[in-house]
């Protein structure tokens, strides 16, 4: 059998290509940066010639790297699925997600028996806690969340674009009185999510609002239950076009005709090496082709 360099050599290189970083590539494999270098330079000696141009805290592969690399990927990720296949408890595929509860009741749970369909041997287990992103590679194997940008060092997908809606009960627009005119908002209550703090800002400075404030600002760490604090009419609450569709709530209604982009987007990410493993790259293929169809 033809010698080979050493499997870590191998997967070093791998890292470092994807992430472009060695300092990243070390965090992904556990290792220090001068021991992750280390294995670079193994694998450089034993082809005889460098694979990456060397700069300022980032390594790009040259043309000999990206020729290598495309060359030994695919059979890097069959190796990881084989050996996942035969560490696997049977035929049960296991995903811990992180998501949101507001997205996985709207937009998750309504389509999961389309995956479980195509893929059955796929199981999730569902957490809906907080600082989900800092507990990835640690209790979460991928998640689903609500930011303005993800660290580069992850892998990640911007799963939407959204606008910001003032949603409040129907009953304001309606009686003697009603909410027609957002400078209307200084008698009223703005409900704002803990994880889109920036919607009510974005919105008032696109309105040309800046110098009204509310009468007061509440607080939330759920979106089902803005939703429905705004139905009960103990506020409006800032939030999203597809919150607002999803809900279908007859009780709720939009507020005002100001359209303003959001700040924020829901993501799916993980760990760049997580996108290796068979449950991530299976659900995030499927998440990624339900929501282009939707």
């Amino acid at each position: 059998m033809r010698r080979l360099p050493p499997l870590t050599a191998i997967e070093a290189f791998v890292a470092v290509a994807r992430l472009g970083s060695i300092k990243a590539a070390a965090q992904e494999l556990a290792l220090s940066p001068p021991a992750l270098s280390r294995r670079i330079q193994t694998l450089e000696r034993f082809l005889a010639r460098p694979l990456f141009d060397r700069r300022h805290q980032a390594m790009a592969l040259n043309a000999d790297g990206e020729r290598l690399l495309a060359a030994i990927a695919p059979a890097i990720d069959s190796l990881s699925d084989a050996v996942e296949t035969m560490t696997s408890d049977g035929e049960v595929l296991r995903l811990r997600l992180g998501v949101l509860p507001l997205f996985a009741s709207q937009r998750l749970f309504p389509r999961l028996a389309e995956l479980r369909a195509r893929h059955p041997e796929l199981h999730l287990d569902i957490d809906t806690a907080g600082n989900a992103i800092a507990r990835l590679g640690e209790g979460l194997d991928a998640v689903i969340v609500l930011a303005r940008e993800i660290d580069p060092l992850l892998h990640a997908e911007r799963l939407d674009r959204n606008i910001v809606y003032p949603i409040g009960a129907r009953r304001l627009i309606e009686g003697a009185d009603p909410l027609l005119r957002p400078e209307q908002l200084a008698q009223h209550t703005v409900l704002v999510h803990r994880d889109m703090i920036d919607t009510f800002v974005a919105w008032r400075h696109a309105a040309g609002l800046s110098d009204i404030d509310p009468l007061a600002i509440d607080h939330f760490d759920s979106g089902a239950l803005m939703l429905e604090a705004a139905a009960q009419g103990l506020g409006i609450a800032f939030m999203h076009e597809s919150h607002f569709v999803d809900a279908n709530d007859p009780r709720l209604v939009k507020l005002f005709d100001i359209e303003v982009t959001s700040p924020y987007s829901y993501w799916f990410a993980c760990r760049p090496r997580a996108l290796q493993t068979k449950p991530v790259r299976m659900f995030r293929d499927w998440l990624i082709a339900t929501l282009r169809e939707e």
